[in-house]
């Protein structure tokens, strides 16, 4: 499922979805789940489109087209078509529902449901195999989560066997795990059903009119007392996947993501051969670091600098820049995340933002140095990051 509007990623998302954004200096959000499909043998995926999808289909049909359909392996992307009356999706549920008979064309025996904005590695194998190993009817994907954020996720409460006893959509007052109660179960938006349940549950869902269409608020608590419904919690360490999972849903959990990439050992191994994550990317030549005087010293510490990028006598210091940024002389860049093709003009300071695609910094610009200064042209988040966004720069320029 990767049509959410991702609202509160704010500008980031003004002209593109959620799993369309870029992530980790070459990446988009959308990969990682396709990768963690293709790594555990899954190699039939339907990617259910809405809001904004323009550059997310055009980003796959790009970088997941070599899969072969003559050997049943395929990425469909489904965008929404208005095939039930004159709606668009309106819930998780519902955008499976509606695309009900091409689903079935595959004849599926068991379905993974996958949210596709989370930044995750993760084997479904071993989940699909806990699932039929338990007779479960449903499997829920859990991560662990502090109480104090569990109020953005479906929380569960389950039994020693681990079958869900109660589930509750983003609740106000979560509650905690037994013996543990400073943390809850969240749930991952990651479901697998016996293929015929779940074609009976949307079937009885679409019949409601009191119903959201929501797998987290009406399809899995509903199921709870006529089902077995089985909570699979994402702690295994016994497969060759490293255990990390991230929702960046906000500005500063985007953030602080593609920041931990640059430390000495970040928790996110993207460089794992065992398993990698692929995506498609435009050919470029590698960095180029120009000019050595003083003041005037192309150079990178602890960053990441990907392809076609150029920093000319400049200085970038921890901070994550996608391909073919230019960073022209004089310059400073310290602790931010600068989209591809951004260019920063002579003797300009960066700090601690995030210049989307394309951006053009005049020279002499100054960001993250005067907060006061920031939020009257900038979107500042939170914590204080400073979200900076073509349109945003374009107006620095005017009159």
């Amino acid at each position: 499922m990767a049509g959410g509007r991702g609202e509160r990623l704010k500008h980031l998302t003004d002209f593109r979805c959620k799993p369309a954004t870029p992530f980790g200096g070459k990446f988009r959000i959308i990969d990682f789940v396709l990768s963690n499909c293709v790594n555990s043998g899954i190699r039939r995926i339907q990617v259910m489109t809405q809001y904004k999808s323009h550059s997310l289909i055009q980003h796959i049909q790009r970088g997941w087209g070599y899969l072969r359909g003559e050997f049943g392996e395929f990425v469909e992307i489904i965008p929404a078509q208005q095939q039930m009356g004159d709606s668009w999706y309106r819930g998780t549920a519902d955008s499976l529902y509606q695309n009900l008979q091409i689903i079935k064309l595959h004849n599926p025996k068991h379905i993974l449901v996958l949210a596709g904005d989370h930044i995750y590695k993760m084997d479904y194998g071993v989940m699909l195999a806990s699932h039929v190993a338990k007779r479960a009817d449903i499997t829920v994907g859990v991560v662990e989560v502090p109480r104090e954020q569990a109020t953005a996720f479906g929380v569960m409460s389950v039994d020693p066997d681990y079958r869900i006893t109660k589930f509750s959509e983003k609740p106000k007052e979560p509650e905690g795990i037994p013996g543990r109660e400073h943390m809850a179960l969240g749930s991952m938006g990651i479901y697998v059903f016996k293929a015929s349940l779940l074609y009976r549950l949307l079937e009885e869902q679409a019949k409601r009119p009191d119903t959201s269409h929501d797998f987290g608020k009406n399809i899995i608590p509903g199921a709870l007392n006529s089902h077995k419904v089985i909570a699979y919690p994402f702690t295994d360490n016994e497969t060759r996947v490293q255990h990390y999972w991230r929702d960046v849903g906000t500005v500063d959990a985007f953030y602080d993501a593609n920041m931990e990439l640059i430390y000495v050992n970040p928790e996110l191994n993207i460089y794992d051969d065992h398993w990698p994550i692929w995506t498609y990317q435009r050919q470029y030549p590698p960095a180029k670091f120009v000019l050595d005087e003083d003041g005037r010293r192309g150079m990178a510490i602890n960053s990441m600098v990907s392809g076609g990028c150029i920093i000319s006598g400049a200085t970038v210091n921890q901070s994550l820049l996608f391909s073919n940024v230019r960073i022209d002389e004089r310059s400073y860049i310290e602790r931010s995340v600068i989209f591809p093709d951004v260019k920063v003009g002579a003797g300009s300071v960066i700090k601690r933002a995030i210049v989307d695609t394309g951006g053009v910094v005049p020279s002499g610009t100054q960001i993250g140095v005067n907060r006061e200064d920031d939020a009257r042209r900038f979107y500042m988040s939170e914590q204080g990051v400073a979200l900076v966004t073509r349109d945003m720069l374009a107006r620095l320029q005017q009159p």
